[in-house]
Order: structure tokens, then C-alpha cells, then sequence
């Protein structure tokens, strides 16, 4: 199994539990603390591509302000690459898959596809 990677907030509790039931496995986990290093256009484009508009916090004040609501792929991606603040968390990739875990109990649905 090739090793997960997780789109980390430290302060969320449902990321904080997605990395304790990924960690609970045994599993070396590459975190991405995606508030301090700032994923890269690239990153969220793979991203969108599988999981469009649930990776957005859509209730987030400033997905309001930036009126996202309708907004293009475009300018969402722009808007993301702007204020990671935006992506939902935590996002669980594995090989070519990725999920929201929200609850964190979602990864182990992605975990059961791949053993």
C-alpha cells in the first residue's frame, strides 16, 4: 500500500481523528499542513479533479464573501490557492484516490478499497 497523505489542520478534531485512526493502522502518514505551506495550483487542479466542490468549506464567512457559490472552476481554484483557509479538511489521498473524512471514519472506506 503506497503511503497516504493528509491534507492536516492540527487544530481541527476531525483531522486530528483521521490522522489517530490512520496512524492506529500502523500507517507512515505524510501530513500536509496545507495553512502553513500552501498547496500549489497543480495540487489542487489533482484534487478538484476528484472531489470538486466537497473540497470547499462552504461555510465558511469567506467562501461567502468571495461569493464562490457560483463561481467557476477558475476562479475557485484561484480563490484556493489564495486562502487555503478554504479547503475542507481533513482530504486523505491514497494512490490516485482522495476523500474528504468527514466524519474521519471515511478513511477507512478509502483504507478497505485498497487492501
Amino acid at each position: 500500500m503506497s503511503k497516504p497523505r493528509i491534507y492536516h489542520n492540527p487544530r481541527c478534531s476531525k483531522s486530528r481523528g483521521c490522522l489517530q485512526i490512520l496512524e492506529e493502522r500502523g500507517l507512515a502518514v505524510e501530513q500536509v499542513r496545507y495553512l502553513e505551506e500552501r498547496p500549489d495550483r497543480g495540487e489542487l487542479e489533482w484534487l478538484w479533479q476528484r472531489l470538486g466542490r466537497d473540497m470547499l468549506r462552504q461555510g465558511e464567512a469567506l467562501y461567502r464573501d468571495l461569493d464562490l457559490a457560483q463561481a467557476s472552476v477558475e476562479r475557485i481554484l484561484d480563490a484556493l490557492v489564495q486562502h487555503p483557509i478554504l479547503i475542507e479538511r481533513p482530504i486523505v489521498i491514497l494512490g490516485d484516490r482522495a476523500v474528504v473524512a468527514r466524519p474521519p471514519e471515511k478513511v477507512r472506506e478509502l483504507l478497505m478499497e485498497r487492501q
